[in-house]
């Protein structure tokens, strides 16, 4: 699986987009990079981590509490901290912010919630992970740590029908997908579902500008392959 960008996203979504975005900019000292509509009844605020965008995904209707285990946390390395500060946002999202280089982390780490370690550890390796020890894994510049959850569970869904069906379905307070910018969008999606990954939505163009496959990890994450096609 080729990248076309070496940084991974993360998407959440939220009811108070006003104090969520007050604290990414203000609190984290992100920058702002841009807003667009993604589907009926959501809105998305982009802001900028160390190359990976962290998507606000603003929703109109009350959204329902996040489910235990998956996304659990965003480590992020910021030159403004010389020792790590754990906050969280006004959702209740953690962040810590860290120094650059602690505990590896140059860029993004995100720390999820799973409900077998080794059976993660084989997905993300079969995925094009770097194991770089204690169950953490690099794709990219990017970290994904797992740790067992007690009450993360592996869960089966059955192929979705367009990208705003996706949107409903994941819609909920906290992270709640990660985007992987890639060369071939149909050679990751292989990769993806030979590693172990499901279904969720079968690569397709969008417009002229992008081709997109939605696919979910042993426990039913959701995790995007972005093609830019111009």
């Amino acid at each position: 699986m080729e990248l076309n960008r070496p940084q991974i996203d993360i998407g959440l979504f939220t009811n108070r987009i006003e104090a969520m975005k007050a604290f990414y900019a203000g609190t984290v000292k992100l920058a702002f990079e841009s807003e667009l509509p993604i589907s009926d009844g959501f809105k998305q605020h982009r802001y900028i981590a160390n190359g990976s965008f962290i998507k606000l995904n603003e929703a109109r209707d009350p959204l329902p509490r996040r489910h235990p285990g998956g996304y659990e946390s965003l480590i992020i390395a910021s030159n403004l901290f010389s020792q790590p500060e754990a906050l969280h946002d006004p959702d209740g999202n953690s962040i810590v912010l860290v120094p650059p280089g602690r505990d590896d982390v140059n860029q993004v780490e995100v720390r999820i919630g799973v409900s077998d370690v080794n059976r993660f550890g084989a997905f993300y390796q079969a995925a094009g992970g770097t194991d770089i020890g204690h169950n953490r894994y690099k794709i990219g510049e990017t970290i994904f740590a797992t740790f067992r959850h007690p009450l993360a569970k592996q869960m089966k869904a059955a192929p979705l029908a367009n990208l705003e069906e996706v949107v409903n379905t994941i819609a909920g307070i906290g992270f709640r997908y990660v985007t992987i910018l890639v060369k071939d969008c149909d050679t990751a999606f292989k990769v993806m579902t030979e590693a172990g990954a499901s279904i969720a939505l079968a690569p397709e163009n969008f417009g002229n500008h992008a081709r997109a496959a939605e696919v979910r990890d042993p426990d039913g994450n959701l995790i995007e392959l972005l093609q830019r096609l111009t």
